[in-house]
């Protein structure tokens, strides 16, 4: 009853319901779920589906007699589990990431904040290659007899090399080139030999330095994103950047090393189109020489120009695009003149691709089995993130979206092509790598890095990667 002139109390608040638990109060609280949480885990789903169903009709195709060359499909891979002195390397990498890295990745300077997350990609990736032991997981991978080393004894001198080197493409021919040497363009196996004369070579220092180079391709995205869209949201990006489960192949192969190269020369580009004055003018012809080596590195790669094309779709910077372009110009310059023809290879490769595995892998399953192979490079944390980037596409800045935007279509590019049957889990790391980016848009980034470097982990400790 309300007694006229007595102050009316407001009702006490509602407690969270308490209840004894071996003496112990309880607090039971509501549980909160972030909005889009149901969306992002049937997504991540279907993507698991996906790779089931790609498992299962890959082992079909092998018991039906079509030898897909792939003993754990969708992966090159083969069952094996195992742990390796990198093991407690990688872990205490993945721990410290998860627990540590978004906080450190919002409030440390810039600079020594790309530092760190090198550092932290380096050990990720150098501890993910050592699971499988010194040798079998660094010296082995660039060393065998399919690999780039393989041949750098046979050059005499870099000039006849690059002069005679579409002589040796064509398999059917006395003294070709090995499987990945003749394969691409002559820029790489270039790097080979120059690290072999600076006292590099062998497969020990050869594949340190690959790591090396292929870890700073995160760091590279994030300098682009942070000149197209701003610090924050870089700063989102850096650690799923680190975290990449993709760094499985970047140690060791030479694909690591095109991600970061391409990355870098993207990069650089952005700064170019978005700063002014000689500073701007030089990183963007810079970036046009990295550029201009990616097309030397691998034929692909030629798609990472819609990835560069995005820098100028967003910022309109025709004065960056033209130092660019003379950046690109000059390293075609270069190698035509030393005697490369890139069209000419290219389709000497094509030649040697059709005879090679690839005409008994079917079309007709590759065309979809990639996607799910590449899931695994990729991790549920950017499946869930391309998910909030469609379903919202407003919500990246323009830069940021079209930067992921060119990756994805590069890589379905590629994928529709036919040029890439398996092994896409390493030959599209260039074009993935970029695919982090809309993980920014997740709400709660822990749990969703706790996945990516679980599915990292889980790969390199139960299956055995080829390279």
């Amino acid at each position: 009853m309300i007694v006229p002139g007595v102050p009316v109390r407001p009702p006490a608040p509602r407690r969270p319901v308490t209840a004894a638990l071996y003496g112990v109060a309880v607090v039971s609280r509501p549980t909160r779920v972030a909005p889009g949480t149901v969306g992002d885990l049937v997504v991540v789903a279907c993507a698991v589906a996906l790779v089931s169903a790609a498992a299962v009709v890959g082992r079909g195709l092998l018991a039906g007699g079509t030898d897909i060359f792939l003993p754990w499909p969708p992966l090159l891979a083969a069952w094996l589990p195992h742990i390796g002195p990198g093991t407690p390397v990688a872990v205490a990498v993945a721990l410290l990431v998860v627990l540590r890295g978004p906080d450190l990745a919002a409030r440390l300077p810039w600079r020594p904040l790309l530092g760190a997350a090198y550092g932290a990609a380096v050990a990720w990736t150098l501890g993910l290659a050592l699971v499988d032991g010194w040798r079998r997981g660094v010296v082995e991978r660039l060393s065998s007899s399919q690999e780039y080393l393989h041949d750098v004894p046979r050059v005499g001198d870099i000039p006849t090399m690059l002069r005679t080197f579409d002589q040796f493409i064509l398999t059917d021919g006395p003294g070709h080139w090995t499987t990945h040497v003749g394969a691409h363009p002559p820029g790489v196996f270039l790097f080979y030999v120059v690290l072999d004369r600076l006292g590099l070579g062998g497969g020990g220092p050869a594949g340190v330095v690959t790591v090396l180079v292929g870890a700073s391709a995160g760091v590279a995205v994030a300098v682009a994103v942070r000149a197209l869209a701003g610090d924050d949201l870089a700063r989102r990006v850096l650690p799923f950047a680190v975290l990449f489960p993709g760094a499985v192949w970047v140690g060791v192969s030479a694909d690591g090393m095109f991600a970061a190269v391409l990355a870098w020369g993207v990069a650089l580009l952005a700064i170019g189109a978005t700063s002014a004055g000689p500073r701007a003018d030089g990183a963007a012809l810079t970036g046009g020489l990295l550029l201009g080596w990616s097309l030397y590195q691998s034929y692909g790669l030629v798609l990472g120009g819609l990835v560069a094309l995005a820098v100028l779709v967003a910022t309109r910077r025709w004065r960056a695009a033209a130092w660019a372009a003379l950046g690109v110009g000059a390293v075609v310059a270069a190698f035509t003149a030393a005697g490369f023809w890139w069209f000419t290879g290219l389709g000497l490769v094509r030649v040697i691709y059709a005879a090679s595995i690839a005409s008994t892998r079917p079309y007709a399953y590759f065309v979809w089995a990639n996607l799910a192979a590449v899931t695994f490079a990729v991790g549920p944390a950017v499946v869930a993130g391309l998910r909030r980037a469609v379903a919202r596409p407003r919500a990246l800045p323009l830069g940021a979206a079209l930067l992921a935007a060119g990756a994805l279509a590069a890589l379905l590019l590629a994928d529709v092509s036919g040029l890439s049957k398996a092994e896409v889990e390493r030959i599209w790391l260039p074009f993935t790598v970029w695919l982090v980016i809309p993980c920014a848009l997740l709400p709660r980034a822990r749990p969703w890095l706790a996945a990516q470097a679980g599915l990292a982990l889980a790969v390199n400790h139960l299956l055995l990667t080829v390279w």
